[in-house]
C-alpha cells in the first residue's frame, strides 16, 4: 500500500476561498472529468492536484501538461506519444501522457490552447478512453480521470468555432470558477506574511519582521490583476531588496507593484500604457440584456455603497453597519469602486 499523499497547501479564510475548497472536496469524489476556470496566478494548478489527491485516484500517477507550451505536433506526441519513425527524429516508441497517467489523473493546463484535431482526439478519449499513437495503427486503451483548465471563456470559444462543442460538454461535467484574490481580499494578509516568511527563511533570516502599516496598505489597495502568483512575486522582491538593504529588523513599508517602473523605461512603453489605462479610456457600456453578471453585481455594489454613505451623511462606519459589513470590509468597497470618502 502506498504512503499516503496529502494534498498541496492552500491558504485563505475569506468566505470565498472556502466554498472553493468545499467544491473542490465535494467534486474531487467525482470520478468525472473536471474543469477549473479563473483568471491568471489564481491557483488552477493547484486546485488540480488538490483535486487528483483528495480523489479515490490519490495513489494513481498525477501527469500535468501545459497545452500552450507546445506545438499542435508536439502536444499531440506528448498526449498520445508515437511510434519509431512517426516523424523526423522519432528514433523510437514514445509513451504519451495519456499511457503514463494510466488509472491515475491526468491534467491539461491552458486546454483553449489545443488545436481542434487534437481536442478531437481528446474527445475520444474522454468518451471511449482509446486512442492510438501517432504513426500508429493500433488502438490504445487507458483509465484516466482528465481535468482541463482555462483562464478564457470555454462557451464563448465553442459558440465561434474556436472549441469543440462536444468535448466542451463532457469536461464540463463539474466546472469550478476559482474566485480572483480582489474578490477574497481578507486572505491578501495571510498569503503575503506566508510568501514574506518563505522568502526569508531561503535568504537565510531566522524571521520577518511583518508589514509595516503603509506596506500592508499597499498590499490591500492594489487589485492583484495577476493574483496570488503577483502577489507572490511582489512580496519576495519586496522581502530580497529588505535583505539587501540590512533592514530585517523593521516592518517592511516597500512594496514596488511595479518592477519596470523607471523614469529611463522606453517611451513607447509609457505611451501605450497611458493610451490603454483605464483611468483614462472608458469601457464601452453594454445593453442590459448582455451586461456580464460580474458587472451587475459591481453597479449593484456601488449603488448600495452610495446610497448608504448618503443616508449617513458620509459617515463610513454608520454606512458600514447600514450594510451588514465592518468598518474595514466598507472601505475595501470603497477603495475597489473608487469611491472617494465624503464629509461628514
Amino acid at each position: 500500500m502506498p504512503d499516503p499523499i496529502t494534498p498541496p497547501p492552500l491558504l485563505g479564510q475569506s468566505a470565498e476561498f472556502l466554498a472553493t475548497l468545499d467544491t473542490v472536496s465535494a467534486v474531487a469524489a467525482m470520478d468525472r472529468p473536471t474543469l477549473i476556470v479563473g483568471e491568471r496566478g489564481a491557483g488552477k494548478e493547484l486546485i488540480a492536484g488538490r483535486l487528483h489527491f483528495l480523489s479515490p485516484r490519490w495513489a494513481g500517477k498525477y501527469i500535468t501538461v501545459n497545452c500552450a507550451a507546445l506545438s499542435e505536433d508536439l502536444l499531440e506526441s506528448e498526449l498520445f506519444g508515437h511510434e519509431s519513425g512517426a516523424f523526423t527524429g522519432a528514433s523510437r516508441r514514445h509513451e504519451g501522457r495519456f499511457e503514463r497517467a494510466n488509472g491515475g489523473t491526468l491534467f491539461l493546463d491552458e486546454i483553449a490552447s489545443a488545436s481542434l484535431r487534437v481536442q478531437e482526439k481528446i474527445l475520444r478519449v474522454v468518451e471511449y478512453g482509446e486512442f492510438e499513437r501517432v504513426g500508429g495503427e493500433k488502438t490504445l486503451h487507458c483509465n484516466v480521470r482528465i481535468i482541463g483548465a482555462a483562464n478564457t471563456d470555454l462557451p464563448a470559444l465553442a459558440k465561434a468555432g474556436k472549441f469543440r462543442a462536444d468535448l466542451l460538454d463532457r469536461l464540463a461535467f463539474e466546472v469550478i470558477t476559482l474566485p480572483p484574490l480582489r474578490a477574497r481580499w481578507e486572505d491578501i494578509p495571510i498569503l503575503a506574511q506566508h510568501f514574506a516568511t518563505a522568502m526569508a527563511r531561503e535568504l537565510g533570516e531566522d524571521r520577518f519582521a511583518g508589514f509595516g502599516r503603509e506596506g500592508m496598505r499597499i498590499l490591500m489597495e492594489y487589485d492583484w490583476p495577476g493574483n496570488v502568483r503577483e502577489l507572490k512575486s511582489a512580496v519576495e522582491r519586496a522581502v530580497a531588496r529588505q535583505i539587501r538593504q540590512g533592514q530585517t529588523r523593521n516592518p517592511l513599508n516597500q512594496i514596488i507593484l511595479d518592477p519596470f517602473a523607471s523614469p529611463w523605461r522606453p517611451q513607447t512603453a509609457r505611451d501605450e500604457q497611458t493610451a490603454q489605462s483605464p483611468q483614462e479610456v472608458a469601457p464601452p457600456t453594454p445593453k442590459d440584456d448582455e451586461t456580464p453578471f460580474g458587472v451587475q453585481v459591481s453597479r449593484l455594489e456601488v449603488q448600495l455603497l452610495r446610497a448608504a454613505l448618503e443616508k449617513e451623511n458620509g459617515h463610513q462606519g454608520r454606512a458600514a453597519k447600514r450594510l451588514g459589513l465592518s468598518y474595514d470590509q466598507l472601505r475595501h468597497y470603497m477603495r475597489k469602486h473608487h469611491i472617494k470618502p465624503q464629509k461628514s
